[in-house]
């Protein structure tokens, strides 16, 4: 009888939950996010003293299923994703536009490219940068695409509500150097909304110093029976200390539209809109 009290006393302290962290991931991997979208994007950065600057941008989205044993014309096997992104003002950044494949196959890296106006060339963004400032926001390049669910571990930690929503908070923790390189971050804390399997909440530590970065979506809503992020904003901090903050609002966001594969190119990126 006393064992069995023990028994039960140490399982009592040992959360069950009725699915993995690993399935969760997948589920959140696997949700319909919609395809052939193109949306309006308003990305506000903001620094330490409060100061504002305001950039307008286009963005086109599309899923290519790919058949097993064959090729894109830019590689890689699976549901890619591709997204061309065009900024289009102020005066400072018009027209440098950025071209990101992201490869389902968790074997290949994906491919990212960015291009400047103001040297009329197309740069290839490498591994070794993907952890670094996307356009001077608190968002990493490595942050433009999906995470390989493969790459990572996860462990449930608890079920927390967020914003009135019951959630799973997760640990998810990269199985090698090369994503910590690749990311930036050696560990993350996310919160999955058990409903819509949607990704509401994250902390990221960084593999350099003590900064933070905190990610949260302020808006969601389901917009042609697609839930949808219609606001999200990072915030880069060092203890206490706020460093800089971006928030992304998303608008005019339109699903199934007609857009050719051809048309995620580096030649788009120079030609333009």
């Amino acid at each position: 009888m006393i064992f069995k009290v023990v028994l039960i006393g140490l399982f009592s302290l040992t959360p069950l939950f009725a699915i993995t962290g690993q399935e969760i991931a997948q589920r959140v991997h696997d949700r319909d996010d919609g395809d052939n979208s193109i949306s309006n994007m308003k990305m506000t950065l903001i620094d330490k003293s409060a100061n504002t600057r305001v950039r307008e941008l286009k963005i086109y989205g599309k899923d290519k299923v790919r058949p097993e044993g064959r090729e894109g014309p830019l590689g890689g096997k699976g549901e890619d994703k591709l997204k061309l992104m065009f900024f289009l003002s102020p005066a400072d950044v018009k027209n440098t536009a950025f071209l990101t494949y992201d490869y389902d196959d968790s074997s290949k890296d994906d491919d990212q490219w960015l291009y400047l106006p103001e040297l009329k060339k197309v740069k290839r963004i490498a591994s070794s940068d993907k952890s670094s400032s996307f356009m001077g926001s608190d968002f990493t390049y490595s942050d433009m695409t999906s995470r390989n669910v493969q790459d990572y571990s996860y462990e449930v930690m608890k079920e927390p509500v967020v914003d009135g929503h019951k959630t799973w908070q997760i640990k998810v923790t990269p199985k090698s150097q090369k994503v910590i390189d690749e990311t930036g971050y050696t560990q993350s804390i996310i919160f999955v909304r058990q409903d819509i399997f949607v990704i509401v909440q994250a902390l990221h530590y960084l593999k350099t110093g003590q900064k933070l970065k905190y990610m949260k979506v302020t808006g969601l809503e389901q917009i042609e029976g697609i839930w949808s992020t219609t606001a999200i904003q990072m915030v880069s901090k060092e203890g206490k200390q706020t460093l800089h903050k971006t928030i992304l609002e998303f608008s005019d966001i339109r699903y199934n539209q007609e857009l050719e594969e051809s048309f995620f190119s580096t030649r788009t990126l120079e030609r333009g809109l």
